[in-house]
């Protein structure tokens, strides 16, 4: 008898705990995760951008950075970078020069790719209203000039740089044609250095380079509070409000200095990294996308 009620006894426990347990609830899907890759583009252009992008690692959201090698700051964003090993960085693949008053060209001999000065040509195509001959794609560039000078760039960075993980485009310049992205994948696929992040998704960040840093805060914080899950990335260029970066610019975009110290202000701003934390957005670089296998 008393074995009897001890069975009845042990089963009314189990069905307790089976029901505190959820047992009979309908079971909760897990969260959906939303992952962030906040990506710092142009380290190496200037002195100025060098500081930014550093300071938008170690004091904020970015998590990879894209190093023009081609420019004159290169030489420091690199030991920068290797003072900073876990910064997962990017060649950003340059065939353009597009600031008015400062300029860069090539590392190879690639006279199809530079202007009368040796610079490579500003903008990616001809603009209304730019000078004659300041477009990349109707000045004759040729093929097996672009693949030299990029490998050179590629491998200049893989020896300076221990953490280069990818490659990117600079103005989207050395995949504007299906041949150049041919090239592209070709390289990639060579140095085994990734182009593209799959599934992921352009975040949209809705404050034009005219906006205040206010503005731009204010902004960011809006569009992170509304970010759906998924896999996302979000591309700017941190600056500072100096006087080099003051002299930067060129036709329809003189206020690159205020527009960029904006940016390192917004990946910098205690309101941006407390909604990140407070929604579990997960803050990812490029490398974390692709582990080396």
């Amino acid at each position: 008898m008393i074995r009897k009620v001890l069975g009845c006894l042990l089963v009314v426990v189990a069905v307790v705990l089976w029901i505190a347990t959820g047992g009979l609830t309908q079971t909760k899907p897990p969260r959906q995760e939303i992952k962030l890759v906040v990506r710092a583009d142009d380290i190496g252009s200037s002195h100025t951008a060098n500081l930014a992008c550093i300071q938008s690692y170690r004091e904020g959201i970015v998590r990879s950075v894209e190093v023009m090698v081609p420019c004159p700051w290169f030489n420091e964003a690199a030991k920068m970078l290797r003072e900073n090993p876990g910064y997962d960085v990017g060649v950003h693949l340059t065939l353009t020069s597009e600031w008015e008053n400062y300029k860069w060209g090539p590392l190879t001999q690639a006279p199809s790719l530079v202007d009368e000065q040796g610079h490579f040509f500003p903008m990616t195509s001809q603009r209304a209203g730019f000078p004659p001959r300041t477009g990349f794609l109707e000045c004759g560039w040729k093929i097996a000039e672009v693949e030299k000078e990029l490998r050179a760039q590629i491998e200049l960075a893989k020896k300076a740089i221990p953490q280069v993980s990818h490659l990117s485009s600079h103005m989207g310049t050395p995949t504007c044609t299906p041949q150049l992205q041919a090239l592209v994948q070709k390289l990639a696929q060579e140095y085994k250095l990734p182009v593209e992040t799959p599934g992921a998704q352009h975040f949209r960040w809705p404050a034009d380079s005219k906006a205040t840093a206010e503005q731009r805060e204010a902004a960011l914080v809006k569009a992170l509070e509304e970010l759906q899950p998924g896999v996302w990335i979000l591309v700017e260029h941190p600056g500072l409000d100096t006087p080099e970066m003051q002299a930067q610019g060129h036709q329809g975009y003189w206020e690159v200095a205020s527009h960029r110290d904006g940016v390192t202000k917004a990946f910098t701003s205690a309101k941006v990294k407390e909604v990140i934390r407070r929604r579990g957005i997960q803050l990812v670089s490029y490398r974390d996308m692709w582990p080396a296998k």
